[in-house]
């Protein structure tokens, strides 16, 4: 083998001083960094709106999740909560079938009204504890979203559209409608209406 062929083995080709792959200047070093900063930083602030919107989302889930639940907790006795203002209700009517009290009535009958009274009392605080309330409309304004009329009277001591008198009260639980209340509602006696009507003309 010749020395010139041993010598080209030896030192194999030379480097391409031109080639873009390998930077040969300064300036160009700083160029290829910055480009790769760029490029990472472009990368991290996409990563971190990803992380952002999937954080907001979870945090989405996590709330709807949590009313839901709340929302089943809290309703989930609807039916037997009707139920039981049923007998309630039942309880209220046997005391208003009650003799009312009287001077030198017999002990037993008064005995019996305080007791039906003080279990009555016992029972609308037991149903309050669990979110059962009772509402007497009487004297409120009208409202069809708490309130069934069952008739109009008319009335010069009520507004017109007020609730003068309640059948039954209204029933809610946890604040949410259980049972409206059936009610009659003022109006104004017709020689009042006549009258204004009277005055418009």
């Amino acid at each position: 083998m010749s020395n010139d062929a041993n010598q080209t083995a030896g030192t194999g080709a030379p480097s391409d001083p031109a080639s873009p792959e390998t930077p040969q200047t300064a300036e160009q070093i700083m160029e290829a960094a910055a480009q790769r900063i760029a490029a990472l930083e472009a990368e991290l602030s996409e990563m971190r709106d990803r992380w952002m919107r999937s954080e907001a989302e979870i945090s989405n889930v996590r709330a709807r999740a949590k009313r839901e639940v709340d929302e089943t907790r809290q309703y989930a006795v609807q039916k037997f909560a009707k139920d039981v203002v049923e007998a309630a209700e039942n309880l209220r009517r046997g005391l208003d079938s009650l003799p009312k009290p009287v001077e030198g009535e017999p002990e037993i009958v008064a005995s019996v009204r305080d007791g039906f009274e003080g279990v009555e009392r016992s029972f609308l605080a037991l149903l309050e504890r669990n979110g059962i309330k009772r509402e007497d409309p009487t004297g409120q304004p009208f409202d069809p979203n708490l309130h069934q009329a069952m008739a109009e009277q008319e009335s010069e001591a009520h507004p017109p559209g007020t609730v003068m008198q309640a059948w039954t009260p209204g029933w809610t639980l946890n604040g949410r409608l259980l049972r409206p209340a059936m009610v009659v509602v003022a109006k104004a006696p017709a020689e009042a209406l006549s009258a204004r009507q009277g005055t418009t003309a």
